[in-house]
């Protein structure tokens, strides 16, 4: 037991709940996680509804979500959990991996998304990954992602060249979330395209250290730390979107 929702013991297992229609992935998940060295499984659900009835009353710490289930979906469960049971972590373990899925279950709060061909390894990593407060993305799910935003046409500045502080110049310029200057939005969209700093600097023309430098403002205003948790954010804030 915990004093506060959202406080782990350290010491205590990671309590896991399982939702999927599929009885023989349900059974065969519960006893793969179930094998995993400080994981317990606290219950199975067949649909979305049910996940969200049973992660009220058991408390999970991660919940592996299903996206195609009957009734309500993984994506209105994942909504759902993160308004009625924020603790709860849901990581998505499915089938498809087509962006139509993939960035409607990120904006819902997702904060992993697996396909049912991961490994035992990969799916105890992202368990813990989650857990522990990371963003844990399948690597054919970044691959996504990134065809969709390096797909796209580099991002306008939204009134003509940045100002001297590399925000945009005039009065009525776009707000973008959190405080982002037009630059960094820039800089945040192909970092989360999987773009290295040489390459952005390359891109941007753009010295290293200046890159650096807006990453680290990034982060900071953000609240992100690491590569994986950016492309959550551009896709949830609308600085990166699908290639249509």
């Amino acid at each position: 037991m915990t004093d506060a929702p959202g406080v782990t013991d350290p010491l205590s297992p990671i309590r896991v709940l399982i939702a999927d229609d599929q009885r023989v992935v349900r059974d065969g998940l519960s006893m793969l996680v179930g094998l995993i060295d400080g994981v317990e499984v606290v219950g199975v659900a067949s649909d979305g509804a049910e996940a969200v009835r049973l992660a009220e009353a058991r408390h999970p710490d991660v919940v592996l979500m299903d996206l195609r289930m009957p009734g309500v979906d993984g994506i209105a469960a994942t909504a759902d959990l993160r308004e009625r049971v924020p603790a709860a972590r849901v990581l998505v373990l499915t089938t498809y991996a087509e962006q139509d899925v993939i960035v409607p279950a990120l904006q819902a709060g997702a904060r992993g998304y697996l396909t049912k061909d991961a490994s035992a390894e990969q799916i105890e990593a992202a368990i813990r990954a989650v857990h522990a407060g990371q963003t844990h993305l399948d690597p054919a799910v970044q691959e996504r992602l990134v065809a969709a935003i390096v797909s796209r046409p580099p991002v306008p500045h939204p009134e003509g060249p940045p100002g001297p502080g590399g925000g945009p110049a005039g009065p009525g310029a776009q707000r973008l979330p959190d405080g982002l200057t037009a630059r960094e939005a820039e800089v945040l969209t192909l970092l989360a395209a999987g773009l290295s700093n040489a390459e952005i600097a390359q891109r941007l023309y753009l010295s290293h250290a200046t890159v650096k430098t807006h990453i680290n403002r990034i982060f900071a205003k953000t609240g992100v730390r690491d590569r994986a948790q950016a492309v959550r954010y551009a896709y949830q804030r609308g600085l990166a979107t699908p290639a249509q």
